[in-house]
């Protein structure tokens, strides 16, 4: 399948590059997401049309997305949660609880934002996750887990 994608795709391309993908993956992903659209000689002049604007957009996305980065690069997370003597935590805490606690402290997160490396925080103690602000933009954030009394 041809598509031309209308947004940077992380390890497929840049906005305006005609690539070659698996149908299954157009047809389930790109197209219904607004990723790419498929590459007639329809939709490529409707593409060249449209493509500053959609430049434009690319830009603010970024710059958005470099503000909130900067934004986060001194703010450790900490949040508090019940634990056992040994610091395992009774349940664990996902990504979810922090994209939850990080709005709560100010800083507007969304769950798909969280990338947890080591899967869902199960123990007391300093953890590094990372945070996916757009498709160039990762930052490091340090989670402080700590026992409720």
């Amino acid at each position: 399948m041809d598509v031309i994608l209308l947004t940077k795709v992380a390890n497929l391309g840049n906005i305006g590059d005609r690539v070659k993908v698996k149908s299954g993956y157009g047809r389930n992903f790109l197209l219904p997401s607004g990723k790419a659209t498929l590459a007639t000689p329809a939709n490529v002049a409707k593409f060249e049309a449209r493509r500053a604007e959609l430049e434009k957009i690319a830009r603010e996305q970024f710059s958005d997305a470099e503000s909130r980065a900067a934004a986060l690069k001194e703010f450790t997370l900490r949040i508090t949660a019940k634990a056992g003597n040994e610091g395992k935590l009774f349940g664990s805490i996902s990504t979810t609880d922090i994209a939850e606690a990080c709005t709560a402290q100010g800083h507007k997160v969304v769950r798909s934002e969280v990338r947890l490396p080591n899967g869902p925080i199960r123990m007391v103690g300093d953890h590094q996750i990372v945070l996916h602000l757009h498709t160039d933009v990762d930052v490091q954030l340090p989670v402080t887990i700590v026992a409720e009394e």
